[in-house]
């Protein structure tokens, strides 16, 4: 897919089916991820990828733990916050460069934009933040052979969209752009 039609058509995908994504989608997603911008070249983010299903999992039920009282009580009790995606990808970032929230976020802009080039549905989640600030999350950075410098910054869930999931129109408000010409 051309590049700025990738870019205008891209929605977030909330429904998936069971299959994986294939090996050399995922390589070239993440090819894409690793070549976005970063301040001054640090390139502070790392990429977990997630294909287990039972792992995926507990990453959700553990995100799901972070919702709101009053959110989750309106939520289906089958609520699955990464909408049963088959692959999840965890952005983390090193705390210590003064720009690893914007590098992190340029590495998921990335991810959203490479994945929907390759019709490959994708969802920013959040909550990746209080996930990673936790002593458990700590602890699994350990495990991983991590510093406890990394933090959350988001999940991406990455999948083939159901057949019967509807894409809306994106709507963009008016004054979305202003241009400027003069100062006072």
């Amino acid at each position: 897919m051309d590049c700025i039609e990738a870019l205008k058509t891209r929605r977030s995908v909330k429904k998936f089916t069971d299959k994986q994504v294939n090996d050399d989608d995922l390589k070239m997603i993440l090819e894409a991820a690793c070549n976005a911008p970063s301040g001054m070249g640090l390139q502070s983010p790392k990429i977990l990828v997630i294909q287990r299903k039972d792992i995926i999992e507990r990453f959700s039920k553990w995100n799901l733990s972070y919702y709101p009282d009053e959110i989750k009580e309106k939520l289906p009790d089958d609520f699955d916050p990464f909408y049963n995606a088959p692959t999840l990808l965890i952005v983390l970032a090193d705390k210590n460069i003064p720009t690893c929230i914007e590098d992190a976020s340029l590495t998921i802009g990335n991810i959203l934009n490479a994945a929907s080039s390759l019709d490959i549905g994708s969802c920013w989640i959040h909550r990746a933040r209080e996930e990673f600030d936790s002593i458990q999350a700590k602890e699994l950075l350990k495990v991983w052979g991590l510093s406890d410098d990394y933090i959350g910054v988001g999940h991406v869930v990455l999948g083939y969209p159901a057949d019967d999931y509807e894409f809306g129109k994106k709507k963009i408000k008016e004054d979305y752009v202003v241009y400027v010409d003069e100062l006072l």
